[in-house]
């Protein structure tokens, strides 16, 4: 029998971000972005800056990443990212700063 879920975790090098059960998954890609659904098989890819889109029970949970690999094996991902952070806890204004020096950097080059 199909499983209808699959085990999620989201890494980063100090701790969990997420962890839990899980229906698909829509994350970027250094190629595009990708979809996982139950019962993928094997794969391994390298992650850009982006949106992690996770869909629990017709709940949808979004984080912001960046960098990174995800492996998906035996109906089990693990994201291992640079950073990674749920939506409800990022910090607008330092997100725009971070962006303002990120924008001066490449106009300084």
């Amino acid at each position: 029998m199909k499983s209808k879920s699959f085990s999620l975790d989201i890494v980063v090098p100090d701790k969990t971000v997420f962890s839990g059960e899980v229906n698909r998954i829509f994350a970027p890609s250094v190629e595009g972005y990708f979809e996982i659904l139950p019962n993928h098989t094997r794969f391994l890819v390298a992650l850009k800056t982006g949106e992690v889109k996770v869909t629990k029970e017709n709940v949808k949970e979004y984080f912001a990443i960046s960098g990174g690999f995800a492996e998906v094996f035996d109906n089990r991902v693990i994201v291992l990212a640079e950073t990674a952070e749920h939506f409800e806890n990022i910090n607008i204004e330092r997100a725009e700063k971070s962006k303002e020096r990120a924008i001066k950097r490449l106009a300084d080059k």
